[in-house]
C-alpha cells in the first residue's frame, strides 16, 4: 500500500454541512492522483485514500 504525505492537505467540508456536530466527511484537495477522505468529527483518525476515478464513480452513484 502506498503512503501519501497529507501534512499539507487542505481539508474541506461539504457546503451542506453545518457546525452542529453532524455526521460529515471532509475531503482534501491538492494531493495529486488521489482524494483523501476523513471523518470531520475525528480529524486525527484514519484517512481513506481513494483514486480519482473511484471518487467520481462514488459521487456519480449518489
Amino acid at each position: 500500500m502506498r503512503e501519501h504525505d497529507l501534512s499539507a492537505a487542505r481539508w474541506r467540508r461539504s457546503s451542506y454541512s453545518d457546525d452542529n456536530g453532524g455526521e460529515c466527511v471532509e475531503i482534501a484537495d491538492g494531493v495529486p492522483g488521489v482524494l483523501p477522505v476523513r471523518d470531520s468529527k475525528c480529524p486525527d483518525g484514519p484517512v481513506l485514500v481513494l483514486g480519482e476515478r473511484a471518487w467520481s464513480e462514488f459521487v456519480g452513484g449518489l
